[in-house]
């Protein structure tokens, strides 16, 4: 992951027309596979100065993926007449100095300990136990390297299991259905409370909202005929919010 910062210096009276600019460049950006957030913020003591922080999943995705894709030449088309007011246009590595979920849960080994329970309530459950039928006996490790990759830990998922495409792949085909997915949910959330996942607001909070966020994802996927090509890095979880998915404004 890398955080862009572009640094603006807007005379007062483009300042509305800027703004309105970005909100239509946001859309562009929104629904490139390689742009994780944006925000656009304008400093309070001197208003003509914007910074625009745009996270990538990586600077190669930026620079090679998201330049040479349509996304970008729209973008471009919006922004283009503000290209000479940068003032800064770079690049910044995060400096990790808060616990990423994967630390905070208590890392793999909590993790497998959380998905080794859970698929023990899986396997006899009426509703979502015939799903796994057949379950390799190494699926629960699986699936708890996929959570902590997600969630901050290390590239095990993407390095040895296929990343997020293999992910989707797993899924498609299968129509799940809504009463499936709540029930997936509902006994992971058992299984948490039963091996002692960290129980903090914030933390279930955000354990909850990826669950939801991808369990839905997965229905998704599963439905016939959807598309599951889509190029999609593996996804970043953190203690914050989540982009629209799809990407497109209602």
């Amino acid at each position: 992951m890398t955080v862009e910062y572009v640094r603006y210096t807007i005379p007062q009276q483009r300042a509305d027309e800027f703004e309105q600019a970005y909100a239509r460049a946001a859309t562009s950006l929104r629904a490139s596979p390689y742009c994780r957030t944006i925000e656009l913020s304008r400093c309070e003591e001197e208003p003509s100065s914007y910074v625009l922080r745009i996270v990538w999943t990586s600077t190669s995705d930026h620079v090679d993926g998201f330049r040479q894709s349509p996304e970008f030449r729209r973008f471009f088309a919006e922004i283009k007449d503000y290209v000479d007011a940068i003032a800064e246009m770079r690049h910044y590595t995060p400096v990790p100095v808060m616990p990423s979920l994967y630390e905070w849960a208590g890392g793999s080994q909590a993790l497998e300990r959380l998905f080794e329970t859970f698929y023990g309530k899986v396997v006899g459950d009426e509703v979502i136990g015939p799903v796994f039928d057949g379950m390799s006996r190494d699926h629960p490790k699986h699936v708890a390297a996929w959570i902590g990759e997600v969630f901050g830990g290390p590239a095990v998922y993407s390095t040895t299991r296929g990343g997020h495409g293999a992910m989707v792949g797993h899924h498609a085909g299968r129509s799940l259905t809504e009463q499936q997915r709540r029930r997936w949910a509902d006994l992971l959330h058992d299984a948490a409370d039963d091996v002692g996942l960290p129980d903090d607001p914030e933390f279930r909070s955000a354990f909850a909202a990826y669950v939801e966020w991808g369990t839905r994802l997965a229905v998704a996927f599963s439905r016939p005929g959807a598309d599951t090509g889509v190029p999609e890095p593996m996804p970043t979880w953190g203690w914050g919010e989540v982009r629209p998915w799809p990407r497109e404004s209602p």
